[in-house]
């Protein structure tokens, strides 16, 4: 992957949360970048520059040359990146330094191309599960994506990672095993509710009422007093 521009950047002393402060209130923001063997080192960078690198075809993946006054240039990836919350912009940017010969681990990116027939034909639904993967290569080989073609795809069929065409520069970390993306069989049309409550069976109005009144006077003659149930004997014998 070749560098696609510079990023200027100046050297910083001071520190704290009041410091950070005034630099983002400048129009500037914190930053560091260490490794390849070099001191870390404290900067202030301007957000327009790094979101250009965020934003352009490789994105967190791109290569870019880190321009320190007083130093030699240095080619850096952006590591992390910190964004405020309420307002959506950069707040702080880590970058490391990239040695050409040294290979690396990112994550890429896949992308699909394609109608699968499993859609287009038999009227299944495209689930894409897995969109990017890890690889390890060397900078200059690092892609900005991962293209499959997903046409052959059937209903119940599986594109892996194993199926992904990657340069053989590139080492895949993934499991070979794991989904990327597949097609999954139409899903079955529910019955309306009134349609399903007409087909259920039903006992009639006059059965259930006569249930019922014969159940109560069951449960009265069952409750009453022993006492009164002679009583009432007596007076049906007279």
């Amino acid at each position: 992957m070749a560098e696609i521009f510079n990023v200027e950047a100046e050297a910083r002393e001071a520190f704290g949360k009041n410091v950070a402060r005034r630099l983002r209130y400048s129009g500037r923001i914190p930053a560091v970048v260490y490794g390849g063997g070099g001191p870390s080192i404290p900067l202030a960078v301007d957000p327009r520059a790094i979101l250009r690198v965020l934003h352009s075809g490789a994105g967190h993946n791109a290569i870019f040359t880190l321009e320190i006054p007083g130093k030699a240039p240095a080619r850096v990836m952006l590591r992390e990146w910190q964004w405020d919350p309420v307002r959506g912009g950069l707040l702080h940017v880590d970058m490391v330094r990239i040695a050409r010969d040294a290979k690396l681990r990112v994550r890429v990116p896949i992308q699909i191309t394609g109608e699968p027939q499993g859609v287009k034909v038999q009227g299944g639904i495209l689930e894409f599960i897995l969109r990017e993967v890890e690889v390890e290569c060397l900078p200059d080989d690092i892609p900005e994506h991962i293209t499959v073609d997903v046409t052959e795809l059937l209903i119940g069929r599986n594109l892996r990672v194993s199926d992904l065409p990657v340069d053989e520069k590139l080492t895949v970390l993934a499991d070979p095993a794991r989904v990327v993306a597949h097609v999954l069989p139409p899903k079955a049309e529910e019955a309306p509710a009134e349609e399903v409550a007409a087909a259920a069976p039903t006992e009639p109005e006059l059965i259930r009422k006569r249930k019922t009144e014969e159940e109560e006077g069951a449960e009265t003659e069952a409750e009453a007093p022993e006492g009164k149930q002679k009583k009432e004997s007596k007076k049906e014998t007279k």
